[in-house]
């Protein structure tokens, strides 16, 4: 690619070579004139003539180029204003020539004036003529050399996806990019019209073989689209196409993300898996988070997680106080630590070692830091891990989340947003169980604080979402390192089927979370539609530039311990209430007493501290009856229907 750059973007003629091109060419079209004359009258005597006269063609032509600066034009570049700008030259050559001319009709006794004119007037038109021309075999020149380069180099040639002004907009930008060659535009139906958009074909598409058919005649690799939504409308008929077709997706940046034509296709990227969410991005008002966290203390629990950091990124810009980032992982926190020295240096942050198992350090940082908001994002999250090791899912995740809410209320924190997850919802497995019973006893405390049972002033918020793409440990990471290596990808099941959503977007509902708040609440929201693993991994290899099941093998494993086939559908009308965001609804959930959550939580804290599963498990399942394991050795446990 370095080859094809260098001819684009660093080989232009230097200004001194064109300036010379440009004074031989006037003198070429000058002894031409002088040609013409002695052809089209031989009586006349020009032999005495013609040396001084192309001299002072020489002349003029340096002078007057020089003037005008035509020699400091790209030529690639060229546009009517440089046709202008020439004829502007030549035609003060020609005055200058007017006044040589005239110093050689006294010299050289040219039999009349009117004689002279026409000389001029020849001169300025073959000039002018010969200049072009010149202008013409170097851009010829140039795009000739190109096109040998792009038949060799790893140039995309690309189709632009639509029709509309701003699909129009991109040839202009990427008319001499170095990395993409835009060969025409694309549009879904049939249609025999060639019609053509700025100066390019319109192709159209209806199925594999049409798709097959203009990548093989027009040589293309990939697809380029303007816009996020058009990109989420094909994905279940262009996206796929490409993907069977084996053409590469690429995506522009929106218009206020590039300010210079130049660096576009720097930004445009290839489209990744988060592009094909199967729905709109969630958007939220980030002006009433500003409002509601500004002048702020801030703690987040977990924060060198791929949450927890990403919130932490976000709290940054939202103009808090001083932001305590707590964590009991040290590398992963030193590397958010870094990162925040670089990126934020204006921001008062503190990373804080430590454990929400531990209530001593708990109550040091709640006493010594005074924070105004928690985020609890602090959790082990990964199922099967958690199936075979349930004391610590309970410790960490019941037990932990107890003592971040009890430090809440005694330090007179105003929010705590708890970080939850769909698994919590009809759990099948230790992990979304323990999640559940963290719910019960924050939603059980907030409660009692607004009966008056309990005194305190904080207001408690849960979040629910779904899979995070890209967070620690989920499926993106998970299948990204196998297919580098070039497979197998593994899938637990052809049919399993989850709800995503990206790591932003989780972030920014678990601040809406806090901002919208007005009592204790749980809130979930809808994620669209499901997604197959199977088909997320197929595009994942497809993305990657490879073939699932030929270049890339894909192997089904079997369902793991607690694992569901498809998990909740989170809103609903009969288990939601909306809210004044159209996607974000408040869960309706079973209450508890604050008593016999305390009374839970206890005996809970004891049984996994003994390490006593059985037990545990059972008093698991006993207070969250809709708890039924899946899969897993914990069955035996399940309470009757």
């Amino acid at each position: 690619m370095m080859g094809l750059n260098k001819i684009r973007e660093n080989n232009y003629l230097k200004a001194s070579i064109v300036l010379a091109i440009d004074i031989l060419t006037a003198c070429i079209a000058s002894a031409i004139v002088i040609l013409l004359i002695g052809i089209a009258a031989p009586g006349i005597e020009l032999s005495k003539f013609a040396l001084p006269w192309l001299g002072a063609s020489a002349l003029a032509a340096t002078l007057a180029f020089y003037a005008t600066k035509t020699y400091r034009s790209i030529i690639r570049y060229s546009t009517l204003h440089e046709f202008v700008q020439m004829s502007f030259a030549v035609a003060c050559k020609e005055v200058l020539m007017c006044i040589a001319t005239a110093l050689l009709i006294a010299s050289y006794r040219i039999p009349s004036l009117s004689f002279a004119c026409a000389m001029i007037a020849m001169d300025f038109f073959v000039t002018l003529a010969a200049l072009l021309l010149v202008r013409v075999l170097m851009l010829v020149t140039y795009k000739f050399l190109i096109a040998r380069k792009e038949s060799t180099e790893n140039l995309n040639r690309v189709l632009v996806y639509g029709t509309d002004d701003k699909a129009a907009a991109i040839i202009t930008r990427l008319k001499h990019s170095s990395h993409y060659n835009v060969k025409g535009f694309l549009t879904f139906g049939s249609s025999k019209d060639n019609k053509m958009l700025q100066g390019l074909p319109i192709y159209h598409f209806t199925d594999r073989e049409s798709v097959r058919k203009l990548k093989n005649k027009h040589n293309i690799n990939g697809i380029l689209f303007a816009y996020q939504a058009d990109l989420q409308k094909e994905q279940n008929r262009l996206i796929d196409l490409c993907q069977e077709t084996d053409l590469k997706l690429f995506i522009t940046p929106s218009i206020d993300e590039v300010t210079d034509s130049k660096h576009l296709a720097h930004t445009i990227r290839k489209i990744k898996i988060e592009d094909l969410l199967g729905r709109q991005e969630i958007r939220i008002s980030m002006e009433e988070i500003h409002n509601g966290l500004k002048g702020k203390i801030v703690l987040v629990t977990g924060a060198a997680g791929s949450i927890g950091s990403e919130l932490c990124r976000q709290l940054a810009g939202l103009g808090i106080k001083r932001l305590i980032m707590f964590d009991n992982a040290e590398t992963p926190l030193h590397n958010v630590r870094l990162e925040f020295e670089d990126n934020y240096p204006e921001l008062d942050f503190i990373p804080v070692i430590g454990d929400v198992r531990s209530e001593r350090r708990l109550d040091f940082i709640f006493r010594h830091y005074h924070p105004e908001i928690v985020f609890h994002a602090a959790a082990y999250k990964h199922v099967p891990l958690m199936e075979e090791n349930p004391c610590e899912a309970v410790l960490v995740n019941v037990i932990g989340s107890r003592q971040v809410a009890d430090k809440c209320v005694e330090y007179n924190v105003e929010k705590m947003v708890m970080v939850s997850t769909d698994k919590a919802v009809n759990p099948t497995n230790i992990m979304g169980c323990t999640k559940r019973l963290a719910e019960i006893y924050v939603q059980s405390l907030g409660l009692a604080i607004e009966n008056g049972i309990v005194k305190g002033r904080t207001r408690f918020i849960t979040t629910r979402f779904g899979n995070v793409l890209g967070s620690n440990g989920s499926v993106i990471p998970r299948f990204t390192e196998p297919i580098e290596r070039g497979g197998p990808v593994t899938v637990t099941d052809p049919e399993i089927r989850r709800f995503f959503m990206t790591i932003p977007e989780a972030c920014r509902l678990v601040m809406e979370a806090a901002t919208i708040a007005s009592g204790t609440q749980i809130f979930v929201f809808d994620m669209g539609t499901p997604v197959k693993i199977i088909d997320l991994a197929k595009r994942m290899i497809h993305l990657a530039g490879y073939r699932p099941d030929q270049d890339i093998k894909i192997q089904f494993t079997g369902l793991r311990p607690g694992e569901k086939l498809y998990e909740e559908v989170l809103a609903t009308k009969e288990n939601t209430i909306p809210t004044q965001h159209k996607r974000i609804f408040k869960a309706k959930v079973r209450d508890y007493s604050y008593e016999s959550a305390c009374e839970v939580a206890d005996r809970l804290q004891t049984l996994s501290s003994n390490v006593d599963i059985p037990e545990m498990v059972i008093l698991m399942k006993k207070t969250v009856p809709e708890f039924k394991s899946r899969h897993s050795v914990f069955e035996k446990y399940d309470l009757p229907s």
